[in-house]
């Protein structure tokens, strides 16, 4: 298994997208923090899961209750997966 950090651009759409769920209904970011947190741990038991998306080896996450993606690169050398966005897809990503 592979150790997985969210980088901090990953948990500022994290934390923004919950609080927004939050203000929407009681306990909606609950249940959206619920399907992130399910779908980080089907990462961390197999990061090569979900398929390649991206030119530069991004994988893409798709989730089925929320509209977001959890985009993730792994590195093999070192057994980590970093998370690298968690956006809305109907948004276009943040590019820095």
């Amino acid at each position: 298994m592979f150790e997985i950090e969210l980088l901090l651009a990953a948990e500022d759409e994290l934390s923004e997208a919950y609080d927004w769920y939050q203000e929407q209904l009681p306990d909606l970011g609950d249940k959206f923090y619920k399907e992130i947190d399910h779908y980080l741990y089907l990462i961390y038991q197999n990061p090569f899961h979900f398929p390649v998306k991206y030119k530069s080896e991004l994988r893409a996450a798709s989730l089925n209750k929320f509209p977001f993606i959890i985009i993730y690169w792994v590195d093999e050398v070192n057994r980590k997966t970093f998370v690298t966005s968690i956006f809305h897809t109907s948004r276009k990503p943040k590019h820095s």
